[in-house]
């Protein structure tokens, strides 16, 4: 039998995971990137315990994410310093297994490409449709047509391919949010935790990363496509007088230390709707192209991520590939779903305004323990890849009966 061959569009976290998954898998893959080079631009990434279990199982064990675990205590915080909740990561190691590694994106994308066999990422490549009939599929590119056995839409959450195979779902909304990411070096900073801090209809987040750096992010309630003259001015007139060590973080950030591509800053978006299905025929969909959702509770890449291990899962050894990534909608569509809700409501609560509701906010945060906010997240970090045989795939009629 000769080697079944995948196109992934995309080179990004999900992108390259699932090359990466389908490879270990046998497969022949080609990535395909309309970027010149691979980047993690500009921003951290926590690779929570659920995610770290769906790389070891494609053979990127803890051991690749070198330093130490989130340092203690992680929590949240209000504006003048106070604690609202807070645990040390040991409790959560004990819960979760593999404690919570937070990396560089480009470390991560580095790391994932380094897993690769030579020639599989094609730079400067963009997807710009895909025929799917017969017995494979054609992906028509910006360098010519490629023959696939699978076709992964892996390019992001203004897909190309999910406009083409979902032309009447309704795309992205508007989240009600924009936010500012930076990465700038630690040195001499007094940062020893990881921290969200929580004010009215702001947030600001430290997380310390693995390399010595710190990764920053700050968000604001804001209408689509508002973007400030200064963004370093505004952030200080937001956040400037917040508790240590905030000032100067921000200070330093003013100084031009953060990484070369400065404040990254975005609006919030998120899929109006969840899909129909995550497949289509001989494609499947994966990360923000499959579920865009907005960064309240740091799994879209850790989703994407586990998209990437459970589509190769399906589509090992010899697997009718349609049938396959049927099984794969049905492993994949209400987790993912469920997470993106979850995130919504997140944060909703995280950006009231009004003092009365923050303060009746606060106190329900402070009153609930830890170990009730550790079982709510159970079914999130505690998510185990998939092992063993191969699930049995669908009949055809169980195919056609997919919504």
């Amino acid at each position: 039998m000769s080697v079944r061959h995948g196109v992934v569009a995309g080179g990004g976290i999900g992108g390259l995971a699932a090359a990466v998954a389908l490879s270990r898998r046998g497969w022949r893959v080609t990535v395909c990137e309309r970027a010149p080079v691979l980047t993690g631009i500009g921003a951290g990434i926590v690779l929570a315990p659920n995610a770290l279990r769906a790389l070891d199982s494609i053979g990127l064990g803890p051991e690749r994410w070198a330093g130490h675990a989130l340092p203690g205590p992680v929590g949240l915080r209000t504006p003048d310093g106070a604690w609202l909740s807070r645990t040390g990561t040991g409790a959560a190691s004990a819960r979760y297994g593999p404690p919570a590694r937070a990396v560089h994106r480009g470390f991560l994308i580095d790391t994932l490409a380094a897993a690769l066999p030579p020639g599989v990422v094609r730079l400067g490549v963009s997807v710009t449709g895909v025929d799917d009939a017969g017995g494979s599929a054609v992906v028509r590119t910006s360098a010519g047509d490629l023959r696939a056995d699978v076709v992964v839409a892996a390019d992001g959450m203004r897909s190309v391919l999910r406009g083409q195979l979902f032309p009447r779902h309704p795309g992205l909304r508007h989240a009600g949010e924009a936010g500012w990411r930076a990465v700038l070096s630690g040195a001499g900073l007094p940062v020893r935790s990881a921290a969200e801090t929580w004010g009215r209809g702001e947030r600001f987040g430290i997380v310390p990363l693995v390399d010595g750096r710190i990764y920053l992010y700050a968000t604001a309630v804001t209408g689509p496509g508002t973007k400030p003259a200064d963004h370093h001015a505004e952030l200080t007139r937001r956040f400037g007088a917040w508790h240590d060590p905030i000032p100067a973080l921000l200070d330093r950030l003013g100084q031009h230390d953060p990484d070369p591509v400065g404040i990254l800053h975005h609006d919030f978006h998120e899929l109006a709707s969840p899909l129909p299905r995550f497949h289509s025929g001989r494609v499947a969909l994966l990360g923000d192209a499959a579920h865009a959702m907005t960064p309240n509770m740091g799994q879209g890449g850790c989703q994407a991520i586990e998209d990437a291990v459970v589509m190769a899962h399906v589509l090992a050894g010899d697997a009718d590939v349609p049938a396959a990534l049927a099984a794969y909608t049905r492993a994949r569509l209400r987790r993912t779903t469920r997470i993106s809700r979850r995130s919504r409501r997140v944060g909703e609560v995280a950006r009231l305004a009004h003092p009365l509701a923050v303060a009746g906010r606060n106190l329900a945060v402070r009153a609930t323990p830890w170990g009730v906010t550790s079982r709510a997240l159970d079914t999130v970090l505690g998510w185990q890849p998939p092992s063993g045989p191969v699930p049995t795939p669908p009949s055809p009629v169980d195919i056609q009966e997919q919504p």
